[in-house]
């Protein structure tokens, strides 16, 4: 079968990303997870040579006219024959029953069947993102996150903890010995470590230096480190001589007034302090190697983001832009998602600024940027040209 959308991929894209997928049966799940630290409640959905997490589990998804059918088809991504080394048999995408495009999805990786010498499943402490991410939290507990006075509203960390599907420390050895596994069996090709912020001015930089350093021991795979900006910026460093290749750290709101309200514990780490982090990082790993998180969707208007990711740009910083996904059980679980129409007014620029200045997500070494999955933002700089400024 050959499919034609009638859009643009990249609004296509945003379309599904923003309304989630309604799942109809059991057996259309597969890789997925619910709760804990992003991405969550997400399926990852491969169409037109695109992966993207999808919600499967909110509320906005189980409203979607994005459906699969129940059928599988005969051939691959749009307007190409199917690839029999593929991870899994094609699916037809519906809108309101209405065929779109033929999808796949991530299969169940190898590693997953293991456990540590000690009994812990490879899966309590590192998971499958994407297609070829691994990904872990490392510490899954956070001083925000204890009180509710501080919690970031949208924030589920705590959530797999509870359910007894991960670990609360992942130590050094537990994150080598899953990275190698990781690798050799599944192929993956970069890793995303981020944790809840630990008391101490380090702010988690400290236990990335450590992961790092354990797993670079045994496997030679980039590394995208994720904390708060540490109070001394001679963490930065120390980061990167430990083997972290790209460093993330995320504003996710930036109103002021919003961020004292969805992420009250946050705010207190002013954004002019963050900025002046964003200045003392990219010093040490580079242009394009240190990026943030912005949700849109909690309130900033698309002239504040627009406006704040200019900024970030020109000093060398890759804003990732990414819808906000409502999570069941924490405040901001009845919170709409964006509109597609918010998402495009706001990455289609965006991406121009990028691919303009060369600093678009394929040069990144390794992390959520590199990835892309859990935004559209990728395929509007594919879509763009390069404008002379």
């Amino acid at each position: 079968m050959t499919t034609q959308l009638k859009m643009k991929a990249s609004q296509f894209l945003t379309e599904l990303q923003t309304k989630g997928l309604r799942l109809t049966s059991l057996d259309q799940e597969h890789v997925s997870r619910r709760g804990g630290a992003g991405p969550s409640d997400h399926q990852a959905i491969t169409v037109d040579g695109t992966t993207l997490m999808v919600p499967i589990y909110t509320q906005t998804a189980w409203a979607s006219p994005f459906t699969l059918s129940d059928d599988e088809v005969t051939n691959g991504h749009i307007g190409e024959e199917i690839d029999a080394t593929q991870d899994t048999p094609a699916t037809q995408l519906l809108s309101n029953s209405i065929p779109l495009a033929d999808v796949t999805f991530a299969k169940d990786p190898e590693f997953y069947n293991l456990s540590t010498k000690d009994g812990i499943p490879y899966s309590h402490i590192a998971t499958l993102h994407s297609t070829d991410v691994l990904a872990t939290t490392v510490l899954q507990t956070c001083i925000r996150y204890e009180s509710r006075r501080k919690a970031c509203q949208f924030c589920s960390i705590g959530q797999s903890l509870r359910a007894g599907r991960t670990i609360a420390h992942k130590t050094p050895e537990q994150l080598a010995e899953v990275a190698k596994a990781a690798v050799a069996l599944d192929g993956i090709k970069h890793i995303v470590m981020t944790t809840g912020t630990p008391a101490g001015e380090d702010r988690g930089a400290k236990v990335m230096c450590e992961s790092a350093k354990g797993i670079k021991a045994v496997v030679d795979v980039p590394i995208q480190g994720q904390c708060e900006p540490p109070k001394d910026p001679v963490w930065y460093q120390r980061m990167k001589d430990a083997g972290i290749d790209s460093l993330g750290m995320h504003l996710e709101v930036i109103t002021p007034e919003l961020r004292k309200t969805i992420t009250p514990g946050k705010s207190e780490v002013s954004l002019e302090e963050y900025f002046q982090a964003f200045e003392d990082a990219v010093a040490v790993f580079g242009r394009g190697q240190v990026s943030t998180y912005i949700l849109a969707g909690l309130g900033d208007t698309e002239e504040t983001i627009i406006d704040t990711c200019r900024k970030l740009v020109a000093i060398g910083v890759y804003p990732f832009v990414v819808p906000f996904v409502p999570i069941s059980g924490t405040p901001l679980e009845d919170r709409p998602a964006p509109l597609a129409s918010f998402m495009e007014a706001v990455l289609r620029p965006l991406a121009q600024d990028l691919v303009n200045l060369k600093m678009t997500s394929d040069k990144v070494k390794a992390g959520c940027v590199r990835c892309g999955a859990c935004s559209s933002l990728s395929r509007f700089e594919k879509e763009a040209t390069y404008e002379t400024v």
